[in-house]
């Protein structure tokens, strides 16, 4: 078998949603890397005429112009000793607080320290569960869109192209199970 070679690419979060790029996810073949840079997300120069009426940017002591962009992370296959550090968990899951979508069998988690500790079933969390993922604590079991690509896990049970609650769509989620 032949050995993958070892990489570090910077990319748009949104890349976990490409169908090339998930599945390799899922397998454990790639991951994200560890994103914060000092505590912020990163800054790139960019040309002094660009409007700065939106946005967080900053002059450097050059009188450079600099940008912060938060949508950016690292994908890699490097292992890093943050990829191994397990979510505190604190919250019991509450049918109320944590309701199933209408077309998985799966219950919804807004936000990813809000995962239940004591829920066995499929979890859909938002794609910002990945800048903590642990494999030893969870396993990605699918995605809530694709399922033409089979990248759901099984859990798809038609309708929309995504998860729904309430017949309302929820932006693209994860799918993952505690081990």
């Amino acid at each position: 078998m032949a050995t993958m070679k070892k990489f570090l690419i910077m990319g748009n979060v949104n890349g976990v949603t490409y169908k090339e790029i998930f599945p390799l996810l899922k397998e454990n073949k790639i991951w994200n890397g560890v994103t914060l840079f000092c505590g912020k997300m990163p800054y790139f120069r960019v040309d002094p005429n660009t409007d700065i009426s939106t946005g967080n940017y900053y002059y450097d002591n050059n009188g450079f112009l600099y940008k912060q962009v938060n949508s950016i992370c690292w994908f890699t296959n490097l292992d890093h000793s943050k990829r191994h550090e397990k979510i505190d968990l604190y919250k019991h899951y509450n049918p109320e607080e944590y309701p199933k979508y209408d077309n998985y069998d799966a219950i919804n988690v807004d936000k990813t320290c809000n995962i239940p500790i004591d829920y066995d079933g499929a979890m859909g969390v938002p794609i910002t569960f990945l800048d903590k993922y642990c494999p030893e604590q969870f396993e990605i079991v699918g995605w809530s869109r694709h399922n033409d690509l089979n990248m759901d896990g099984g859990y798809w049970l038609g309708g929309k192209a995504d998860a729904t609650i309430n017949g309302k769509e929820v932006y693209r989620r994860i799918l993952i199970k505690s081990k």
